[in-house]
């Protein structure tokens, strides 16, 4: 055989070796999944419904997920797709996108407010970009045109 070919055969080799190891950690991960699909617990479909799991038949294949109180929705136990966990908010963290700007927004008028005074007084540091002209530069520059 020229070492083409066994090449080939060991490249299909390790492709086997990996759809065989792939398909063993999604099987695990279903039976974690199936053995936290418990009833009570808030559930999320693959169609984005919540919900709180009353009953999960395995023989039937059917879950049923109450939705808010007293309605409970009838669904195929494949759709359930993961078991929501509340996580832990930081102290001061925005909960929204809004919120997020809204403090941005202060942050900056905080800013502004605060540079209005010492931007006259203070000369710019370096890499700075100074907002008054340089008299001295302008002048030498007309003198030598």
């Amino acid at each position: 055989m020229d070492p083409l070919s066994i090449a080939m055969l060991a490249i299909l080799g390790v492709l086997i070796f990996f759809m065989f190891r792939n398909s063993r950690k999604r099987k695990a991960q279903m039976a974690e999944l199936r053995e936290q699909m418990l009833p009570g617990v808030e559930v999320m479909t693959n169609f984005g419904l919540f919900g709180t799991l009353v009953t999960n038949d395995t023989v039937a294949n059917s879950a049923e997920i109450e939705i808010s109180k007293g309605v409970i929705v009838k669904v195929h136990s494949q759709t359930l797709a993961k078991v929501v966990v509340e996580e832990a908010v930081e102290e001061g963290a925005p909960r929204s996108v809004e919120e997020a700007m809204e403090i941005a927004n202060r942050e900056a008028e905080d800013r502004e407010a605060g540079d209005d005074t010492s931007k006259a007084a203070s000369t710019p540091e370096y890499g700075e970009l100074s907002d008054t002209k340089d008299t001295k530069t302008s002048e030498s520059k007309k003198a030598s045109e």
